[in-house]
């Protein structure tokens, strides 16, 4: 039984006759207002900022891997002679500057703040609507509300607290550090008020006939305001979710779903703009549909929030009236690819899908999964090499329950090669002697030098070719990765990728796209793990233009793997995976060199990571697991060592053992999965 089924009718008459209007006093209307023009203005300085030359972040520059000459040449007659540091830093100032002044860049910012101000706007005068006030009141309180932004400096801890008497008890130390509140009298109402003005503002945001990145992290910073814990806006995410899908299941649209379908199957390929998709899939999907779902399954979920049926359906808007618009909202079975979408890279991307970590298998056979596993958000998670063909899945499932949870095969067969490889060379024993020598000079020392010891060189063979084919691989799935986003293969929900090495990777490159072809609003946070790309400014400027609410860089100065792998690269650039990015406001740049000894102990340490970054969604006790699995590794590889560390090793003939028991282990693993495929028939991870 649901908490409002047993409510009597006058009880259900009386929430139908209630909204925002009649709910809110003249005045909260007016705050409300206030607060979501405020809140929006953060946004855009926030987006402003990652194009401000003048901000900057990180070590002092003669720390970073990318170090400018050291002597400025100072004139003797100056007053004041630079110190080393100074000439760095004005040097450093004056490359930023002149990075932000090249034309890409300026167009960038220009449209990525037009995309928002157009969303922006959508979204204040839709408040404005609900609320009965004004176009033009709206403007003005807008105009107003620039001025009471939160600051872009980081506040002192006694800012926090909007006003002695507020409810601060309700607060989420983490939601408030990350979505710093915005200062509002709203958060002294009752906690019932403040629930019920969040869940109507998910339903209002819906009303726009998506949930982009923006709009979910618009609620972070509103729930932040109202001193709401995050588990309020999650939990009613879910509900929502799966409210919307039952109730569309009752609806007539079938045909016309497969009509659009069939009419756009063109339109929705390669490069179509995002506007475009967003205009192909929704303008005129309402006619001939069935009446508003406003008597249905739509007033039951905010029957206990304060708000009746009429109310909800005037909050989703046309959401409420057609199955065809819910549908477009969640996607097509759920983020399944079809064959289609990767034909432009079918000669060089294989294994290319997404695959579902919870609830039925037959959603990868494309069948519609039920609604009781889908939610409003997604999230991806991208292994970057494989031992066992477990490994796409085992990583991800860390993740918890407040998101849609999909792990992406790509490139099964270039993913294993590569880990057989690691594996065996991290084994070796030139490894083990060159991992001292390593150390002794630095990883950095190492890799700008270019001075690796020769018995490590001379086993470098058998890792070079695996990992030049699989980044290569990965910079093409990039691409198809993007395609997918942008194709809303996911649908209109906000997406978050997590990655570790080559998956990294692959997440840097369909960035990158989406920044390139302007595909703003479609991601909402990422964390990028090990990654095998630069850390240059202006990389990281782009990829941060195209996601909305947090990026993250999760690197370990010990990574002595990924120093080695790279070092044939462009290292002028740096290399995100042993280094933080610096001189980007909104990167967050997470030091993990104490927890990773190596880079391949990044798939048995997602979960602890998580935990570390404050990732609002994960599963303590597949954590706990993970945990488990890794001391009894590290356990194992501790016995293994032992008896490797006298051993005096001819380095040809370990390189020539090593490199055909990697292609042993290849084909027997391949030769394998044939087998499997002939006797048994695809299973759910080779689907």
């Amino acid at each position: 039984m649901t908490p409002w089924s047993g409510k009597g009718e006058s009880a259900r008459a009386h929430e139908h006759e209630q909204d925002l209007s009649t709910i809110l006093t003249s005045d909260e209307r007016v705050d409300l207002t206030l607060l979501i023009a405020a809140i929006t203005e953060v946004m855009q300085k926030q987006i402003s900022d990652t194009f401000d030359a003048s901000i900057t972040t990180g070590k002092a520059p003669s720390q970073a891997l990318n170090i400018t000459d050291k002597n400025p040449n100072v004139k003797d007659e100056n007053p004041h002679e630079e110190t080393e540091d100074e000439a760095n830093t004005r040097k450093m100032r004056e490359k930023r500057e002149k990075e932000l002044s090249a034309p890409r860049m300026l167009d960038l910012k220009k449209d990525a703040l037009e995309f928002f101000q157009t969303w922006q706007e959508s979204v204040v005068s839709r408040v404005g609507t609900i609320v009965n006030k004004p176009k033009e009141v709206i403007e003005e309180q807008k105009e107003k509300a620039s001025d009471n932004t939160t600051p872009d400096t980081a506040p002192p801890p006694d800012k926090k607290v909007i006003q002695s008497n507020t409810n601060t008890e309700d607060a989420d130390a983490a939601l408030i550090d990350l979505y710093p509140p915005t200062s509002t009298s709203l958060c002294n109402l009752p906690r019932e008020k403040r629930e019920m003005l969040l869940n109507a503002m998910l339903l209002l945001v819906l009303g726009l006939e998506h949930y982009i990145a923006h709009s979910r992290i618009l609620l972070l910073h509103i729930a932040s305001s109202l001193h709401l814990p995050l588990h309020v806006l999650t939990e009613n995410e879910v509900k929502v979710a799966q409210t919307l899908l039952e109730a569309a299941k009752h609806m007539s649209g079938d045909e016309e779903t497969k009509k659009r379908g069939e009419e756009n199957q063109t339109a929705r390929r390669w490069k179509v703009g995002l506007a475009g998709v967003a205009g192909a899939a929704l303008i005129g999907v309402t006619g001939g549909l069935a009446a508003p779902l406003v008597a249905g399954a739509i007033g039951t979920i905010m029957g206990g929030l304060g708000l009746g049926a009429t109310a909800a359906a005037g909050l989703l808007g046309t959401l409420a009236e057609s199955g065809v618009i819910v549908g477009s909202l969640f996607g097509a079975y759920g983020g399944r690819m079809t064959g289609k979408m990767v034909d432009a890279y079918a000669k060089e991307v294989a294994d290319f899908s997404f695959l579902p970590l919870r609830g039925s298998s037959s959603r990868i056979h494309g069948k519609e999964a039920p609604a009781e596993d889908r939610r409003l958000r997604v999230t991806i998670g991208i292994s970057g090499w494989l031992t066992q063909r477990e490994d796409i899945i085992t990583p991800w499932r860390v993740l918890g329950h407040q998101s849609e949870v999909f792990a992406l095969r790509w490139e099964l067969e270039a993913l294993m090669k590569l880990g057989s490889s690691l594996e065996a060379v991290v084994k070796s024993a030139a490894w083990s002697v060159a991992k001292k020598e390593i150390i002794a000079r630095t990883i950095f020392a190492s890799l700008m030098d270019a001075l690796w010891p020769i018995a490590l060189l001379k086993v470098s063979k058998v890792v070079d070719n695996p990992f030049s084919v699989a980044k290569s691989r990965a910079d093409k799935a990039g691409l198809v990765l993007a395609d997918a986003l942008i194709n809303k293969a996911q649908g209109e929900r906000p997406v978050t990728l997590i990655a570790y090495s080559l998956g990294a990777r692959m997440v840097y490159q369909c960035l990158m796209s989406l920044a390139e072809r302007r595909a703003f609003g479609l991601v909402e946070s990422v964390v990028l793990i090990g990654t095998p790309a630069p850390s240059d400014s202006t990389v990281w400027r782009a990829m941060r233009s195209v996601v909305s609410g947090r990026l993250i860089n999760v690197y370990s100065e010990n990574d002595y793997i990924l120093a080695f792998l790279y070092r044939t690269s462009s290292i002028q650039y740096g290399v995100a995976g042993i280094q933080e990015i610096q001189d980007v406001k909104g990167v967050e740049n997470v030091d993990v060199s104490e927890m990773v000894s190596g880079h391949l102990r990044y798939q048995y340490l997602v979960g602890s990571i998580l935990e570390k970054i404050g990732f609002e969604d994960i599963d303590v006790e597949e954590v706990s697991k993970e945990e488990e699995t890794l001391a009894l590794l590290e356990e194992q590889e501790e016995k293994e060592q032992e008896k490797k560390v006298h051993e005096e090793t001819d380095p040809d003939k370990e390189a020539a053992k090593m490199q055909k028991d990697v292609q042993h282990k290849t084909d027997a693993t391949f030769m394998e999965r044939a087998t499997e495929k002939m006797h048994i028939g695809r299973k759910t991870v080779n689907a």
